[in-house]
């Protein structure tokens, strides 16, 4: 694979994330309506104007850096267009993620339209986390290329791993709930969803410690047997040990703006880590050793 088409996989990959914390930061210093229409700025100018003040500025940045994640989409696109026969893996993921980057756009511009409904700004980063595992999916199939592809740890690990990703679906859209009860609406005036936030507090953590759990028990399994899938589910372990952490210290600081922007940018590498947790189970038939095997193989990956 061409080296620049993997380096604008990982830029594609990183700008994803990145926008998720300029996002945050929109929300986090209240400049969610900063400015107060879309797709123009204010009704009469597309930027934002001096008068908007600081508020204008970071939620008008936050829009360029939406347009530079599109120019980056169609610079992938354009990449893949003419291997698309070969590598129609590569094709399909670069025409999702770049469809869904006006679909966030618009999700965005009708979010700041109702106000920041809190509902409508859940599913704009429900969105985002599904960017950030098909732009993750991207960076594994351009260096693992193409062709059939066997499963290369046992069937019980495989399953224990895919209800582990269930188990942080569920924790990051508890999560979106409980952010949506809570004080960082981005913008004084926006309504919140009028859930007990310290309720969802507590439902929040529940399916988090089972992850946390659930990921442990993958980790020993994974080195017990030798399993080619042990580096990212330790990288997975990583990130969620460092979710933890910034959850409880955000929740015993009083939600600090500077801690739950961190935790929403670790949500999104907690969501690029269990997805390439699901991705390494497969390898691609002609690098597993003993290619010439491989039905045997699979037979005694069954058992």
């Amino acid at each position: 694979m061409d080296r620049r088409i993997r380096v604008i996989a990982w830029i594609y990959l990183a700008a994803q994330i990145l926008l998720v914390g300029t996002g945050g930061l929109v929300r986090l210093t209240s400049s969610g309506l900063g400015c107060p229409t879309w797709p123009k700025c204010t009704a009469d100018s597309l930027v934002n104007t001096p008068e908007m003040g600081i508020h204008g500025v970071i939620e008008f940045g936050n829009r360029l850096l939406g347009v530079a994640l599109g120019l980056v989409a169609v610079l992938a696109f354009i990449a893949i267009l003419r291997m698309r026969r070969e590598r129609r893996d590569l094709f399909r993921l670069t025409l999702l993620a770049g469809l869904g980057i006006p679909a966030q756009a618009v999700i965005g511009g009708v979010s700041v339209l109702m106000q920041l409904n809190p509902y409508v700004v859940g599913v704009h980063f429900v969105i985002s986390v599904a960017l950030v595992a098909l732009c993750t999916a991207f960076v594994y199939r351009v260096y693992t290329g193409n062709g059939p592809r066997a499963r290369v740890v046992p069937r019980g690990f495989a399953i224990l791993a895919h209800v582990t990703s269930l188990v942080v679906l569920i924790t990051i859209m508890v999560g979106i709930l409980t952010t949506g009860s809570g004080p960082h609406a981005g913008d004084a005036n926006a309504p919140r969803n009028g859930l007990n936030s310290e309720l969802l507090q507590h439902i929040h953590s529940w399916p988090a410690y089972l992850t946390f759990a659930l990921t442990i028990t993958l980790l020993v399994i994974a080195f017990r047997l030798n399993l080619p899938v042990q580096r990212m589910v330790g990288l997975l372990l990583v990130v969620e040990l460092f979710q933890i952490a910034g959850g409880l210290l955000q929740s015993n600081l009083g939600l600090p703006p500077f801690l739950v922007g961190i935790h929403m940018v670790l949500a999104c590498a907690l969501a690029a880590a269990m997805t390439g947790v699901i991705l390494y189970m497969k390898s691609p038939v002609d690098r597993l050793p003993g290619a010439d095997n491989n039905r045997e193989r699979e037979a005694a990956l069954r058992a």
